[in-house]
């Protein structure tokens, strides 16, 4: 059924302007939607699991050698270690900020229960979602400095650098890295542009220089005196006291998807030593390459890529599916507003009178007055009249 010329009009203009919608909203979805999908989530709950890698190194001091028996420290060889982080979103968290604590033991899987345990630490920062730096406020975090029965007792720590996370749209560039064993920030250098399991990655490197721990936490453990012969030190007779202080130094590697800014990858050349000096150490107490598992580095790949399928929707196929719908329903518009605009051409002009019926007078039709003879009618003014009338019933 033919639609009306009005009709017609007012679906054109119906479909002009909801093709106008639809172009602004593909063009505005990218600058404005994406803005706000490209943040970390809220409901982020990640467990990373890294090991000592096999053929290199993985020593570890047996602290028990250190206060018992007349020999010396003993450090264990081919230590297998596993070290665990769980990181969870907790308050306050809100539409820019988000609050992370992370939990994180490093233990030597030959010795049974607690003794396996080496080092043990919580950590807690809010940082923005978008950037992942910590805020602009103070103190922004805090790490637990002691774990009894009563629970972890958190110190406040200004936290200065990432740690987790790297920006939505990591650059390859340098970023302040925060460590959380010296509670300072050091510069991970961009190294190369790589691939893990076919996907785009960032590798980035921070180097954390001979640091003394003692100067960062005040624990026992980080400075002892002890008898010579017990650190094996053969300078000074084997009965005289010598205090060492525990050092801390640090290689880590960080693989990084750039568009979500998720660590994929992780890896650390951790070397903690007694030494009377920062540049000369004397007695192991932890050294091993430790490196996400790959269950680790597939699951972090799969949170990447579910993020990454989400600002790539926002950003790119929504935008040009409603772009596709904006042109075709604006071009409809057009065209059904063109073609119902002309009128057919016996239609009467719009706003005139109808022409009337034409009467017998007008087209010179028979006309019949009784008994007589029918006359033929002209119509008026399409002939001249004429100029001589013959008598045809006129003889000569």
């Amino acid at each position: 059924m033919a639609l009306s010329a009005g009709t017609r009009r007012t679906v054109a203009c119906v479909l002009v302007g909801l093709g106008a919608a639809l172009l602004v909203a593909a063009l505005m979805i990218p600058t404005y939607t994406v803005s706000k999908v490209a943040k970390t989530p809220l409901d982020l709950e990640i467990t990373t699991i890294a090991e000592n890698q096999p053929g290199e190194d993985s020593l570890v001091l047996d602290s028990k050698s250190l206060t018992s028996g007349d020999g010396p420290a003993v450090v264990d060889k081919n230590v297998p270690l596993i070290s665990q982080r769980f990181v969870t979103v907790e308050e306050p968290s809100d539409a820019d900020k988000m609050t992370l604590q992370a939990g994180q033991t490093l233990r030597r899987t030959d010795v049974q229960g607690d003794t396996g345990l080496l080092t043990a630490a919580i950590d807690r920062v809010t940082i923005s979602r978008t950037t992942g730096m910590p805020v602009d406020e103070e103190p922004n975090g805090s790490i637990a400095v002691t774990v009894n029965k009563d629970g972890s007792v958190m110190e406040p720590v200004q936290h200065t650098g990432i740690g987790y996370r790297f920006p939505i749209g990591t650059e390859k560039k340098t970023y302040p890295y925060f460590d959380i064993n010296v509670r300072k920030s050091f510069d991970a250098n961009f190294i190369e542009e790589t691939e893990i399991n076919s996907t785009k990655v960032y590798r980035f490197q921070m180097i954390a220089p001979v640091t003394s721990t003692w100067d960062v936490v005040k624990s026992p453990t980080n400075r002892l005196t002890l008898p010579a012969a017990k650190w094996g030190v053969t300078d000074v007779p084997a009965d005289a006291p010598v205090t060492m202080t525990r050092y801390y130094t640090n290689v880590r590697d960080l693989w990084v998807e750039p568009q979500t800014g998720t660590v994929v990858k992780g890896g650390e050349s951790i070397h903690l030593f007694y030494a009377r000096t920062a540049d000369k150490p004397e007695v192991t107490a932890l050294k091993s390459h430790i490196v996400f598992d790959e269950s680790t580095v597939e699951s972090q790949l799969a949170i990447a890529e579910e993020n990454t399928d989400k600002l790539s929707l926002f950003g790119r196929i929504v935008p040009i599916v409603l772009g596709i719908l904006g042109v075709i329903a604006l071009l409809a518009g057009l065209f059904l507003g063109l073609r119902g605009g002309s009128a057919p051409a016996h239609a009467s002009p719009r706003g005139t009178r109808p022409t009337p019926a034409p009467t017998a007078a007008d087209t010179g039709a028979t006309r019949w007055d009784g008994d007589e003879a029918p006359t033929t009618q002209f119509p008026r003014g399409d002939y001249d009249s004429p100029t001589e009338q013959i008598d045809t019933n006129k003889r000569p």
